[in-house]
């Protein structure tokens, strides 16, 4: 059914996201009653799986040249983009919701980060292609930005739950979530990419050695005390930039395994709300996700961005208008429920009315922003069809190749020549790109069995 809907959805212009957090609703205990579904932890472990899954699927697609372009700008946002976010967000929840400071800021926290999920998918599904400095910066945002989120709100979790450590400890807890997660990603990458390109496997077994590789780093980077979610991005990252005949097999499967992932990950967070229980937080929900997208996310990008790396007004508005929220916040939201912190359905259902107000939102906007912004540059066409054109072995050595005369004086260098040129399709007229062999006195040389001559339809 999801899958279906994804033709409705692009019939009427809607993301496909809110569709499946709709049909999860939906066959829900107040929807259809299909499916009475309230397991936190399977919720929990269901989406981070289906995190992991996207964000390889996103660092496999991610090239080593756009980190070249972004990766500094994207780092900014990442950090102190999101901590930003996080307090502004944090500070008007506090007063909306009539809230503690720890709390705001968990409510905050909780929504501060962009989605890799729904950030690959809406750019990617829209067919919006932008510029080189803004894409990239966009793209590796989305793919770093979970571990500062993950980080401040499993702190203020704690805090509010009584097990909090000390202050050291949650310093050295920040260094090992992007210090082991950049370690044991990029190491990782290397080796698995390189493995891959040595083995000789049947075609269907690269993508399925490629996933298993890829959760098994996810879950040893977890262990070991890092962020996961930045090492599997970075991992995929490595794999993909490490050129083979691996990676011909692993994208298109990899593409469905991400799809399967984002559906799964909808489905299941829309089968755990309960949207009886969401009235009494709706307008103070509303109100606070207008604040994150227009206030806080585009101060932060603001005091992120421009005092360091020059981006153009024009371009700052876009990144800020694409601050998607996905599933991660409502992933993030299931922490306090896990962790036992007062008023946990409260941080749920915030974070689930802000993710679909920013997904329908600024998900249907994203392509007309892009144009009135002008970031967006037009899609590279490719031809339909190619066909490689020769010299014919009969005709070389006698003349010229070009036009068959025996004349090598011939004038068939000028470029405004047409000739018929004979092809196992049947002749044609085709004009010269560029001239071959000359003589020393400007005339059209000989054609060797060796030359190349491009030529245009």
């Amino acid at each position: 059914m999801s899958i279906l809907a994804s033709r409705v959805s692009a019939r009427i212009g809607l993301p496909l996201l809110p569709l499946f957090l709709g049909i999860g609703m939906l066959a829900g205990v107040d929807g259809l009653g299909l499916i009475n579904f309230s397991d936190y932890n399977l919720a929990y472990l269901v989406g981070q799986l289906a995190l992991a899954m996207i964000l390889l699927d996103g660092g496999l697609r991610t090239r080593m040249k756009t980190f070249r372009v972004g990766l500094r700008p994207a780092l900014s946002l990442a950090t102190l983009g999101v901590f930003l976010t996080s307090g502004l967000t944090g500070l008007f929840a506090m007063w909306v919701f009539d809230l503690s400071l720890f709390q705001g800021l968990l409510v905050g926290a909780i929504v501060g980060s962009t989605d890799a999920a729904a950030v690959f998918s809406m750019l990617s599904g829209q067919g919006i292609r932008l510029n080189e400095r803004v894409g990239a910066t966009l793209e590796i945002e989305s793919g770093t930005n979970d571990p500062m989120a993950i980080f401040l709100t499993l702190i203020l979790s704690q805090t509010l739950a009584g097990s909090i450590d000390s202050v050291s400890g949650t310093l050295l807890m920040f260094v090992e979530q992007f210090g082991i997660g950049t370690v044991a990603g990029v190491a990782s990458g290397w080796l698995l990419g390189r493995l891959l390109r040595w083995l000789d496997l049947a075609p269907g077994l690269y993508s399925l050695l490629a996933a298993a590789m890829g959760f098994s780093v996810f879950a040893l980077t977890n262990m070991l005390g890092g962020s996961g979610f930045l090492a599997i991005y970075l991992a995929g990252v490595m794999i993909g930039n490490i050129r083979g005949k691996h990676l011909e097999f692993i994208l298109p499967v990899h593409d469905g395994l991400a799809w399967l992932s984002q559906i799964g990950l909808f489905l299941t967070l829309g089968l755990l709300v309960t949207p009886s229980e969401m009235v009494d937080y709706a307008w103070s929900s509303v109100m606070v996700a207008v604040v994150l997208i227009f206030v806080a996310r585009p101060l932060s990008v603001l005091l992120s961005l421009k005092p360091f790396f020059g981006f153009r007004w024009r371009e700052l508005a876009f990144i800020s208008w694409v601050g998607l929220r996905g599933g991660v916040p409502i992933v993030l939201a299931i922490f306090p429920v896990i962790a036992g912190v007062e008023n946990a359905s409260l941080y749920f259902n915030v974070a689930f009315f802000v993710v679909l107000i920013s997904l329908v939102l600024q998900g249907t906007t994203l392509g007309h922003m892009a144009r009135w912004l002008r970031v967006e540059i037009p899609a590279e066409t490719a031809p339909a069809r190619r066909r490689l054109l020769g010299v014919l072995p009969e005709i070389a050595g006698r003349g010229c190749g070009l036009c068959h005369s025996p004349d090598p004086r011939s004038q068939c260098h000028q470029s405004s020549f047409q000739w018929r040129r004979r092809t196992q399709a049947g002749a044609r007229f085709l004009w010269r790109l560029c001239p071959v062999r000359r003589s020393p006195d400007g005339g059209c040389g000989r054609c060797l069995r060796s030359d190349t001559v491009t030529l245009g339809a």
